[in-house]
């Protein structure tokens, strides 16, 4: 079946590759035109034999379903998507821009509460917060940094203008299924990366390792770092794994250290203890130490906030950062970039009405079927509803939600995301996508080339996420200027 991108059926919204008229974008031009001469046939070829490079490596995520842990193949679409290198260095810059206000932040909620006494974060928010530890107060971490791993989701929209949906600063994921889809890219198109100058993700993991290590409380040594899984049966054990081995760092559960008498860190080897100094955690806040968060949890490790008060070890990311991963402190992102840095944000947020204010919150409720309403600290599209979409019932639910918890609501105007073309088994056709960058910081701040990107693998779908029928694409920066 041949492939033109003249009967290509672009949609209302913005599409990344083709522009309106039905010719690519300049940075799509090559990719367009050697897909066009390969034909749906050709690329379906190759699409099976990414899915089944994808079973034979292992590749998978899990997802949970009436209480079964059900693990199945990462869903990938071999077509990737672009960005010009131009436009990718203005996100860089904005997203370091973020991260630097969100550390600073966190430092000042867990010590003089500046921004709140000057009146530009309301207090009650803070009060409210299910993610505020105050176990965390009077820390300062290395560099001044608390979320050491970023992963902040982008959109585009109808006119084509990148902005910020949502910031994740606990326990990110994704970045090893960005990695394994670039190395699926240059298994399928091999010959592609010849004919196009794409910025390189490979180097991620040295620079986790980096990142990490510069947070160790024992400088002048080589740091001992390890990656805290909550074990097998967690969503991500696939990427706990796959990061542990490309840092060459070991993959530990609570059961494997230890606090010792003088407050330090230990990992149980067959050599006896060794001390630990930088911990990588993918466990929550409230399981880390039963002395101090949930008392029965066997994930932790008894004593580890008294090792990281002390100064003995680093955690990234740190216990509490977690107060600013929270959808009602995003929508004010802007005020606090302007508040700590004096600037103006570099990449908008989505416009959000928080339903903690009165105005603002009967607004939502009076037009819930033209918005998507969010609650503050849910992942993964749990616990939404898009307006248009929903039905009278589920539509009177969210409402009482939102009457009885406004804190917990955020809303936004439905975003028709920008679309890529995907392929599907008669052809190739427009799906919506959004993006996750990730953003390093400790001694300095690093941002993927490009990241993640997420793709509704259903027709009109805008729910991108991989445990609701959501897949991936690689992603590409394209440098033009050769």
């Amino acid at each position: 079946m041949n492939l033109s991108w003249q009967q290509y059926p672009l949609t209302s919204g913005y599409d990344e590759l083709i522009s309106v008229s039905g010719a690519p974008r300049p940075e799509a031009a090559m990719l367009c035109h050697y897909l066009e001469g390969l034909g749906v046939e050709a690329l379906q070829q190759r699409q099976r034999a990414a899915e089944q490079a994808i079973v034979s490596l292992g590749i998978t995520f899990t997802i949970y379903s009436e209480g079964d842990n059900i693990d199945r193949a990462w869903p990938f679409d071999i077509i990737p998507r672009l960005l010009p290198a131009s436009e990718w260095q203005l996100v860089t810059q904005g997203l370091i821009q973020r991260i630097t206000a969100i550390n600073q932040f966190i430092g000042d909620l867990y010590g003089e509460r500046r921004i709140i006494r000057e009146g530009v974060f309301p207090e009650e928010l803070l009060h409210q917060s299910k993610n505020y530890r105050p176990q965390c107060e009077g820390m300062k971490p290395a560099w001044g940094a608390w979320a050491h791993i970023c992963g902040s989701d982008l959109v585009r929209d109808d006119k084509g203008v990148l902005r910020v949906l949502e910031d994740n600063l606990r326990v990110p994921s994704g970045v090893s299924y960005m990695l394994e889809n670039r190395m699926l890219t240059k298994r399928v198109f091999p010959e592609l990366f010849g004919s196009h100058r794409i910025l390189p993700v490979d180097d991620y993991p040295a620079q986790l390792y980096e990142t990490l290590a510069a947070l160790s409380p024992r400088p002048g040594d080589h740091p001992r770092v390890v990656l805290l899984t909550p074990g097998i049966y967690n969503s991500a054990y696939f990427e706990h794994v796959f990061l542990a081995q490309n840092m060459g760092i070991e993959l530990v559960e609570g059961r494997d250290l230890a606090v010792g008498e003088d407050e330090c860190v230990y990992m149980k080897t067959v050599s006896g203890l060794e001390r630990v100094d930088v911990i990588y955690r993918r466990v929550d806040d409230m399981f880390l130490d039963p002395e101090v968060f949930h008392p029965d949890s066997t994930l932790g490790v008894a004593g580890l906030i008294r090792a990281w008060r002390k100064g003995n070890v680093a955690i990234a990311n740190a216990p509490g950062a977690g107060v600013a991963d929270d959808k009602v402190v995003y929508a004010y992102m802007p005020d606090i970039i302007k508040f700590y840095l004096g600037e103006e944000a570099i990449i908008p947020n989505v416009p959000t009405y928080k339903c903690l204010n009165q105005w603002e919150r009967s607004y939502v409720l009076e037009h819930l079927d033209n918005l998507v309403v969010k609650p503050a600290n849910e992942s993964g599209g749990y616990g939404m509803i898009i307006g248009p979409m929903a039905s009278k019932e589920e539509r009177e639910a969210m409402a009482q939600r939102v009457k009885e918890d406004p804190r917990n609501y955020i809303a936004q105007p439905v975003i028709t995301l920008s679309t890529v073309p995907t392929l599907t088994t008669k052809e190739v056709a427009p799906r919506h996508v959004d993006l996750r960058p990730f953003i390093l910081q400790s001694r300095d701040t690093y941002v993927t080339a490009g990241g993640l990107t997420r793709v509704a693998l259903r027709q009109g779908s805008l729910v991108v996420n991989s445990s609701q029928g959501g897949g991936s694409k690689d992603t590409w920066v394209v440098d033009l200027e050769v």
